[in-house]
């Protein structure tokens, strides 16, 4: 059985009572039952931490560490991860007796299905590029990633009152179309809410689903078709999760993401993680931003003289380029060696 909030808790406790086998749960339900004695510890034969890394990431630890220690000495346990960081090794340490790693990775962390492709674009174009992205590419299921609650809810509502007035001027509607093929789901709704957007998407009557990272683990849609990073993700990790989505059982899938001008390192560093140079994509129209006209010649630059020169006076000679900093190094190792980008 499941035991998470959101919940009304007496139903939980109520099926806790007849002794389920297995028992999976979030932390802080976990945690009310033990403080409440309707979940007992003492007859657990293995604990299981499922996405180790994020749970420790997002501030668990306290209360993993809380009930792993009224577990029995002489459980099993299991701690699995798509990477395994120094939080995750320190967990295994303290409450793990001669652990062994079972590596089930593959070479490369991107699954070979998946085509990868960025746009450079300028922020207040975003949207549009949106918009004229799924037209474009007209996907079978598609989540778009956002790295806020906030900016999840307003792209979901721009989304939804476009397709809604695009709909109504159709003659024919069809039986998916309008606003509910067009769902958000994030931490800050309710439970019921999120179980009833992930059925839909699951049924397919929901075609385009704008989220933050808590869909970018654990969840296997086999019929999405597109991953478009809308807000390039913070940590490469969560760049590798979210294009996961797609791709699933074999089938092929692609991955977009969207890059702003001040944006190149975040992408250098993906590519970088997953060893893989992404293609650069463009639609007519969505150029990154005006390109920069080319420097004048060094004859045509203006002479500069120091402090209390005179005229006639020879000019300073041009500063010497500055020294490549450790990050631009990085082609030299095991990433790609083109890792520089010009937006």
């Amino acid at each position: 059985m499941a035991v998470y909030g959101g919940k009304p808790i007496k139903g939980q406790i109520d099926k806790l009572a007849k002794h389920p086998a297995v028992v999976v749960g979030t932390p802080g339900r976990v945690l009310d039952h033990m403080s409440r004695g309707t979940l007992r510890f003492d007859a657990i034969e293995i604990v299981t931490l499922d996405e180790a890394d994020r749970m420790l990431d997002i501030g668990f630890r306290p209360d993993i560490e809380k009930i792993l220690r009224r577990c029995p000495d002489s459980r099993q346990t299991l701690l699995l991860s798509a990477t395994v960081p120094p939080p995750v090794q320190k967990l295994a340490t303290r409450y793990m007796r001669d652990p062994e790693i079972m590596d089930f990775s593959i070479n490369e962390l991107a699954v070979e299905t998946i085509e990868q492709r960025y746009f450079t674009v300028d922020p207040t174009r975003k949207f549009d590029l949106l918009e004229k992205l799924l037209e474009r590419e007209d996907p079978r299921q598609v989540i778009v990633f956002c790295r806020t609650k906030r900016g999840t809810d307003k792209i979901f509502e721009r989304l939804a009152r476009r397709r809604a007035r695009a709909s109504r001027g159709r003659r024919e509607r069809e039986e998916s179309a309008g606003d509910e093929d067009v769902a958000c789901i994030h931490g800050d709704l309710a439970q019921n809410v999120r179980d009833r957007v992930m059925r839909q998407f699951r049924d397919g009557s929901v075609k385009i689903l704008v989220a933050t990272d808590v869909v970018g683990r654990g969840i296997d849609v086999s019929s999405v078709s597109h991953i478009i990073n809308y807000d390039i993700p913070e940590f490469c990790d969560d760049y590798v999760h979210r294009v996961g989505r797609t791709g699933r059982m074999g089938r092929e899938g692609i991955a977009f993401t969207f890059v702003g001008p001040d944006e190149g390192p975040q992408l250098t560093r993906i590519e970088i993680r997953i060893e893989r140079l992404l293609q650069r994509d463009e639609i007519e129209g969505f150029e990154a931003f005006d390109r920069r006209p080319a420097p004048a010649p060094v004859e045509q630059l203006p002479t500069s003289f120091g402090p209390g020169s005179k005229a006639g006076a020879t000019p300073e000679a041009p500063p010497a380029p500055p020294k490549p900093s450790s990050a631009s190094l990085l082609g030299k190792g095991r990433g790609p060696k083109r890792h520089r980008r010009a937006l």
